[in-house]
């Protein structure tokens, strides 16, 4: 009686997903970080899209703040009537002041998106961890430029008129958002160290007031007391304006774009790696 042996047949061990391995070794490409930042900047559009009311701040916040502070502080500062002086001063200021709001709504955004479980789902999957922030970073400042759409818009309904080339102003509008970036950065940071979004918004209160109202953005700096006076000049939204309004109005621009971008190579080197390994810790 013969006995027939059966032998299992020996079956190759099925590759692990490419993707998390890749992830996990920091492999995965140029073009694959670009393709996934690509698919989270369109998910990110479409929620805007499902979301009009999240717009709101961008549509209007130009619109009041221009007419606020071109009416309130323009004839206290160019005297009564001359309203229409402090627009070339006052609107490149704000340029730079909508990037640091923007900036702030970009660090409560993040932390309500961990409280609601998307940034949970996005970590599990096989996607470079930065895609996910600079994605979000990329849609802000598309909102950013609306914003000062917005803001130019208005400004040349009330008398702004561009002194220098429409190159320098295509310059001013790109510093802006460079400096704003670099911003987010920072508050992406703070959302997702502290634990709510109330104390994000407190915290980025607490920031902005000072260095907002500290600035050249809206009077001149000789008008303060001295010790503001040096508050001012080391404060990097002075710079930003400084450098917007001299493009904008062909003034002498100093060393204030180079500082500008200093600030905003600096803040970056040194927060997008702490908020790319908080996101990565985060629990």
């Amino acid at each position: 009686m013969s006995t027939v042996t059966t032998t299992k047949p020996t079956t190759a061990a099925a590759p692990a997903p490419a993707g998390p391995r890749a992830e996990a070794d920091g492999r995965i490409g140029l073009r694959g970080n670009l393709r996934h930042i690509g698919a989270l900047v369109r998910r990110n559009a479409l929620q805007i899209k499902q979301d009009p009311e999240s717009m709101f701040d961008v549509l209007f916040m130009p619109v009041i703040f221009t007419l606020l502070f071109v009416f309130v502080f323009g004839g206290a500062i160019s005297g009564k009537g001359n309203q229409g002086e402090y627009v070339n001063y006052v609107v490149p200021g704000l340029m730079a002041m909508m990037g640091m709001n923007i900036a702030m709504g970009v660090g409560t955004g993040v932390n309500d998106d961990f409280k609601k479980g998307v940034m949970d789902r996005f970590r599990s999957m096989p996607i470079a961890r930065s895609s996910v922030l600079i994605a979000k970073i990329v849609v802000e400042l598309g909102r950013m430029m609306v914003a000062i759409a917005i803001l130019l818009g208005m400004g040349f309904l009330l008398g702004l008129s561009i002194k220098s080339s429409v190159l320098d102003l295509f310059l001013a509008i790109g510093l802006s958002a460079v400096f704003g970036a670099s911003l987010m950065w920072i508050f992406i940071l703070l959302g997702l160290t502290l634990k709510t979004a109330q104390a994000v918004q407190g915290m980025a209160m607490l920031v902005l007031m000072p260095l907002q109202f500290g600035s050249s953005i809206f009077a001149p700096p000789t008008t303060m007391p001295g010790w503001l006076q040096s508050f001012t000049d080391v404060n990097p939204l002075s710079n930003l304006a400084d450098a917007a309004r001299g493009l904008i109005n062909g003034t002498a621009l100093g060393n204030s774009v180079w500082i500008t971008l200093a600030w905003s190579v600096g803040l970056t080197a040194v927060t997008m790696p702490l908020a790319v390994r908080k996101f990565r810790q985060k629990t």
